[in-house]
């Protein structure tokens, strides 16, 4: 049996869960469903970031304990994965007490290529993130957008220059894939004018809230050396011997958004390889969401929650919408224009009317009894590709140009005008509806990492030989929509 270990980069809890949030949660949950179906033995690991200047200061704004605070928003990403139907194996926070040893065990791992240093730069508090004048000349965040702090203190720095060559030869040589292939040549140009040490403590009298560094009660661990360190410490690191740490590592993909491309591809490469630690074999980079085409942003009004579109079209439209139009390897616009044309087109009209049509048929013509069935004939070569190269948007289109010439087929062969010639066409009839459950059950087969909940509602509307109408409508329209609540099993 394969293996296959499949990880988030952990949420930062200074706020509750976004829309990006759930995109990522969504593609690595596509990837682990599609590896256990083809039977691989399968780690799903996602969890929060609780450590850090802006979660201290965001706690301190609210003026509730910083170790309250993380727990409040550490459970609201942990609910939103059980309301998307996320399938993770494990959900790890960095305040647990297993992974703050081996956040302190992979500092003493690294300790060669550590020193000590004063310090003189400028920081974002906003992504942790320290930056270079060559960098920001403007001295002004290029995520955030906002004013960087100067800050100067004497600070533990690791060697990260030192495996600039090690790191860059990885990368291009695929034993650590980067992709898509425009991030790759971005972390590729950034090695080539070469990696600077790293900062990677602060000073108790500027942050209390962090991992203690070993031997110097003092200082406190820069978030990124901390946090990086979960994809292991989930595992069971230190010990080498755990069970699945000698199973799952190196993680087969690492799914991140490009604004921290360069922590995982360069930081936490760099980290391993002065651990002499395994280094993932993939790190898969998405893009980000806009909203009507604008950054989201609360001064324009435009910022999209999950929950905004879970109340109004369920957790499944959630997921379908994310899935495919959002590009998996690329940035892409959520508007509620194009969620109400593809909840009604794509899911209420094209599967959901097709379900509904065929079972009603069947319970009409054939008295809800299915009949035989053979194997569905779909070439599925491109669909397998797609789902190999992460590409789900284009998965999900040869799942739906099956789904569309279902219905193709049933307006063709008129099932209703066969059924008028009675028993001497009953033959034909049952081989048409048939075939148009044949090929349903395997939608329901290849729609599974995508829509979970639907995949078993088809399965379960036609199981057994039978019809079983009870089920109910997958997708009502959307102006008169009731969501139906279906157990995932």
């Amino acid at each position: 049996m394969s293996k296959f270990y499949v990880t988030t980069s952990i949420a930062y809890t200074n706020a509750g869960p976004h829309i990006g949030h759930a995109l990522e949660m969504l593609q690595a949950d596509v990837m682990a469903r599609y590896h256990r179906a083809k039977g691989d033995e399968t780690w799903f690991l996602i969890g929060t970031d609780e450590h850090g200047s802006k979660i201290d200061r965001a706690a301190a704004d609210q003026g509730v304990p910083v170790k309250e605070f993380v727990d409040g928003i550490s459970a609201q990403f942990k609910k939103l994965a059980v309301d998307i139907s996320i399938s993770n194996d494990q959900f790890i926070r960095t305040t647990d007490d297993f992974h703050e040893k081996a956040a302190q065990a992979i500092w003493k791992a690294c300790a060669k290529d550590i020193y000590k240093k004063p310090y003189e730069g400028w920081y974002c508090v906003g992504c942790e993130t320290f930056y270079t004048d060559i960098d920001v000349p403007d001295h002004v965040c290029p995520i955030h957008k906002t004013a960087l702090e100067h800050t100067k203190a004497e600070n533990y720095f690791f060697a990260l220059s030192k495996y600039n060559d090690q790191v860059k030869k990885l990368i291009e040589t695929d034993a650590v894939k980067v992709r898509p292939a425009a991030r790759r040549n971005e972390i590729l140009a950034l090695l080539e004018r070469g990696l600077e040490d790293v900062s990677i403590s602060r000073e108790k009298t500027q942050l209390k809230w962090g991992v203690e560094v070993p031997g110097d009660q003092d200082h406190v661990m820069y978030v990124w050396f901390d946090a990086l360190t979960n994809y292991i410490s989930a595992l069971g690191y230190p010990d080498l011997t755990a069970e699945k740490y000698v199973k799952f590592w190196p993680a087969d993909t690492q799914v991140i958004g490009k604004d921290i491309s360069r922590h995982h591809a360069c930081l936490w490469v760099g980290m391993l390889l002065a651990a002499g630690l395994p280094t993932p074999k993939e790190i898969f980079v998405h893009g980000f969401i806009t909203s009507g085409g604008h950054k989201m942003s609360k001064s324009l009004g435009n910022v999209v929650g999950p929950y905004d579109v879970i109340e109004k079209y369920g957790a499944e439209a959630l997921r379908y919408y994310l899935l495919r139009e959002i590009p998996a390897d690329a940035d892409g616009d959520f508007s509620w224009e194009r969620m109400e044309i593809v909840y009604n087109t794509d899911l209420a009209n094209d599967l959901g009317n097709l379900v509904q049509r065929t079972a009603a048929m069947i319970d009409k013509y054939r008295d809800g009894e299915i009949g035989e069935l053979s194997a569905s004939s779909h070439d599925e070569t491109a669909y397998l590709s797609f789902m190999n190269e992460h590409r789900f948007d284009r998965a999900l289109a040869e799942v739906w140009g099956l789904v569309r010439g279902l219905n193709q087929f049933i307006d063709e062969e008129k099932p209703w005008v066969i059924a008028k010639a009675g028993e001497a066409e009953a033959d034909h009839l049952d081989e048409v509806l048939g075939h148009v459950v044949t090929d349903l059950r395997r939608v329901a087969d290849l729609v599974e990492p995508f829509l979970p909940v639907t995949a078993q509602r088809v399965r379960a509307t036609f199981e057994d030989g039978k019809v079983h109408g009870e089920v109910g409508i997958l997708f009502p329209k959307a102006d008169t929509l009731e969501l139906v609540n279906f157990e995932v099993k």
